[in-house]
Parts: structure tokens; C-alpha cells; sequence
């Protein structure tokens, strides 16, 4: 008998969170045909108009940073020391940023005054298919962009966090927007699919994993519709010998663990200039062994559980993977008491004397792991960081700025960094490469890609 309800277990003690049914057929009717009426009127609507909807709706988000971080730390188990702060700062800067490009963006591109001109139209009804490890700071990418370009918006968000559809409900009612104009639908996959292959569905921007993008294209190759697609990474960092050490260590400690290495650019395989080699390790290793393991609604834990236990098993067998074939782990689990086969706790791990023979350092782990890999010169790191399927971000660290940019020009990567590896800049797209996926999200592109142009030829008599 199919499941009609979708059940959200909390990563912090297995217990059941939230129970919400799967929509009915008649439900994803109604959804769909009211989402098309009102798009119709929300394109008529004056982008100035929109954009003051859309700062109404992130004002009230952020009056209840604190309660919807709460929540969110106890559906997908981020600390809840950090959980706040993805509407705080990451979900408000994008927002905004957004809304302030919104009519410069969508201006008419004038080619003769008055007689010629292109102008951007809204693409329909947008369905946006968002993950649950950075719920808030996914799906803001598209929902924004969409609305603001004037499509109306279904969001159909992951079962782990499902809670984050209702808040954004409530918001956009709050702020005012027309019934109609954003919805949200709890689905399975294969009314996902279904409702993909529906003429009234005009793009989706689906957010996740390959496999799970392969099954969106599938869906929307049926009819001659758009598909963004943003599906993960194998992210790597450069580290020069004439890097800031000090810094490189601290902020690639800090990308390859924070959300428990749960994040599609984290940081997941590093390569170091030979030099340097020890002293990063050192302390690296060192950083590492500061983080505290445990309850994520505690204030002292800086680590939390995995989404899953599933999910904690696949780190444990790349580790165990890259072991076998010579790595060396260089943290001891014991030292982190919370760490327990079989739960969703896992200690972060350090992993030296690695190459790509090992899953660690060419599958995407996923979580709280990373190799560090020695190299001799800048051509043996532009080899490496470009033998991976996954072209998401990359990063490098160094003193000189020109040599970042010659070898950045030659890595295969959406995003490149330098002296950094942890900010998405809302005025840049978003976008990768690869198995990384295609199309773009932020900057005045990522509006773009929600409208199609439209020609307007006018001959006077």
C-alpha cells in the first residue's frame, strides 16, 4: 500500500518531528490551476510593488530568526548556535540583494527609443525543488528571483525540513502577496515528477543530488521546458607555499566541517604545496580537535548529527575505504565521546597520505571528512582539482593575485575563490560546471533565468 503520509525523524534522538500527509491528486490540481490564474495578474503587477512584497516577506522572517533556527536545528540537526544566522545573514543578503537588481534587470533592453526593444516576460509557474541542508539559503535563490521576475512559484521542499514551506507561506501571507502567487506542495517523488511533466509547470530549479537531477531531466524532457540545476560537489582547496597559513587553516577547517560537512561547495579534498605540508597539517589537525561533538540545541556543540544514519554510514566508508588502500586517519573518534557507530553522530576525521585511488578524495562524501594531499607544483594542483566529475567551486590560497588568476582560468569550476572558500556573493552567479549542474542562480543572470525575451518591433506609418 503507497505511503500517503511523509514522516520528518529529527537527526538529534531519532524521534519522529513532524507528520504531514502527501498531497492528493485533487490537491495538486487545485495548487497547479490556481498557481496559473494567478500568475496571469502577479505579471501585471509593477516590479516596485513586488519588490516591497518581497522585503515585507523577509522582514517578517527575520523577526523569527531565532524560533524558525530552533526549528530548523531540530529537523535536520545543524547546531543551533548557527542555525539562525542562515536567515539572518545568508537568507536576507540574497533576498534583498535581489529585490535591489529586480528593475534594472528586468528593463526593457532598448535598441531604437520607443520602436525597438526587447522586453523580459515571466517564463509562468515556476516549481522550485529545494534540499534540506541549507533549506532557507536553496530555495531563496530561485523562489526570490521567480517571483520577482513575475512568476508564480510551487515549492516543494525535502522531506527533512518541510516546516521551512510553511514559514515561507506564512511570510508571503503576511507580506501581503495574492493568494495563489507562491504555494507549496509535500510530494513524493513521483508526483514530483508528475507534476513536472504538467503543461502548466514553465521551469524548475531543482536543488540536490545528481541522481535526483538525472530524475528532473527525465521528467521535463517530455515537454520543451527549462531545467536549473544545482547538484553538488567535490569541492577542492589550493594552499601555496606563500599562503597566509594561519588563515588557510582556519578557514578550511571551518568549510570542510561546518553544517557537518553537509554542504554541496564544504570543502572536501585540499592540496597543499610541499613546503607547507606539515605545518598546515599540524594545524589543521589541531583546529580540528576543538570542535565539540553532541546535542545540536545545546550552545556548546559546534558539530551536530548528520541528517541521517545512512547518511553518517557513507562517511564512515570512504574513511574506511581510504584507509584500507594507505591513508592514515589522523583524529581518534574516541576523542569525541559522541561518536557512535550506527547514529547519526560522527567525530570529524582528518585524512593524510591520500591520492584518487580512494572515494574520499573522488565521490562526494558528503560530511565531516577531508584529505589533505601534498603536491610539488602549481601544475600537479590545476591536474588534480580538474580530475573530478563535480565542477562546483574551487579555492586558492596564496599572497598573488595574478597567479590566482592564471590558475583559476584553467580549473573546470562554476566558482572560483580566492583567500576564502565559505561566501556565496549574491552579486556573482551561482552556477557550476560538470556534474555540478547547469544554469545560474543569483546576480542579475539568476533573475534573468526566469524570464524569456520577447522582441518588440513597432513600425510607425
Amino acid at each position: 500500500m503507497k505511503n500517503t503520509v511523509q514522516r520528518t525523524v529529527s537527526p538529534i534522538d531519532g524521534s519522529v518531528l513532524v507528520e504531514r500527509p502527501l498531497a492528493s491528486d485533487d490537491e495538486v490540481e487545485n495548487t497547479l490551476a490556481r498557481a496559473a490564474e494567478a500568475q496571469k495578474k502577479w505579471r501585471q503587477v509593477p516590479v516596485t510593488q513586488r519588490v516591497a512584497l518581497v522585503r515585507k516577506m523577509v522582514e517578517w522572517c527575520i523577526a523569527r530568526a531565532d524560533s524558525i533556527g530552533e526549528e530548523l536545528t531540530r529537523q535536520m540537526g545543524r547546531p543551533i548556535a548557527y542555525t539562525p544566522n542562515e536567515i539572518r545573514r545568508g537568507f536576507q543578503e540574497r533576498a534583498l540583494h535581489m529585490a535591489s537588481l529586480a528593475e534594472e534587470s528586468l528593463a526593457d533592453i532598448q535598441v531604437t527609443p520607443g520602436r525597438r526593444f526587447i522586453r523580459r516576460e515571466p517564463l509562468g509557474v515556476v516549481l522550485v525543488v529545494a534540499p534540506w541542508n541549507y533549506p532557507w539559503l536553496t530555495s531563496v535563490n530561485a523562489v526570490v528571483p521567480a517571483l520577482l521576475a513575475g512568476n508564480s512559484v510551487i515549492l516543494k521542499m525535502a522531506q527533512q525540513t518541510p516546516l521551512v514551506a510553511e514559514r515561507y507561506a506564512e511570510a508571503f501571507q503576511a507580506a501581503g502577496l495574492p493568494d495563489g502567487v507562491f504555494q507549496f506542495l509535500h510530494l513524493d517523488h513521483d508526483q514530483t515528477a508528475r507534476v513536472i511533466r504538467d503543461e502548466r509547470i514553465a521551469f524548475v530549479a531543482f536543488t540536490g543530488s545528481v541522481e535526483g537531477g538525472h530524475a528532473v531531466q527525465r521528467a521535463a524532457a517530455e515537454r520543451f521546458i527549462a531545467t536549473g540545476l544545482e547538484l553538488g560537489g567535490k569541492d577542492p582547496a589550493y594552499v601555496r607555499a606563500d599562503a597566509d597559513l594561519a588563515s588557510a587553516v582556519e578557514n578550511l577547517v571551518d568549510g570542510s566541517y561546518f553544517n557537518s560537512g553537509q554542504s554541496c561547495c564544504g570543502i572536501e579534498r585540499i592540496y597543499v604545496q610541499r613546503s607547507i605540508y606539515p605545518s598546515f597539517v599540524d594545524g589543521f589537525v589541531d583546529l580540528t580537535r576543538k570542535y565539540t561533538l553532541g546535542n545540536p540545541l545545546e550552545r556548546q556543540t559546534t558539530l551536530g548529527p548528520m541528517v541521517k544514519t545512512q547518511a553518517a554510514g557513507l562517511v564512515r566508508a570512504h574513511i574506511k575505504d581510504a584507509v584500507g588502500k594507505g591513508a592514515k586517519a589522523l583524529i581518534d573518534p574516541k576523542s569525541f565521546p559522541a561518536d557512535k557507530e550506527g547514529t547519526p553522530y560522527v567525530a570529524p576525521q582528518v585524512l593524510v597520505d591520500v591520492d584518487h585511488r580512494m572515494q574520499v578524495m573522488t565521490e562526494e562524501t558528503f560530511g565531516p571528512v577531508v584529505g589533505i594531499m601534498a603536491v610539488e607544483t602549481d601544475e600537479d594542483a590545476i591536474r588534480l582539482m580538474n580530475h573530478s566529475r563535480y565542477g562546483l567551486t574551487a579555492s586558492i590560497w596564496t599572497k598573488d593575485a595574478e597567479a590566482a588568476l592564471r590558475i583559476g582560468d584553467r580549473v573546470e569550476t562554476g566558482t572560483w575563490f580566492m583567500n576564502r572558500c565559505d561566501y556565496l556573493d549574491p552579486a556573482l552567479a551561482w552556477t557550476g560546471v560538470k556534474d555540478s549542474g547547469r544554469g545560474c542562480t543569483l546576480s542579475r543572470l539568476g533573475i534573468e533565468a526566469f524570464t524569456r525575451p520577447k522582441s518588440f518591433h513597432l513600425k510607425l506609418a
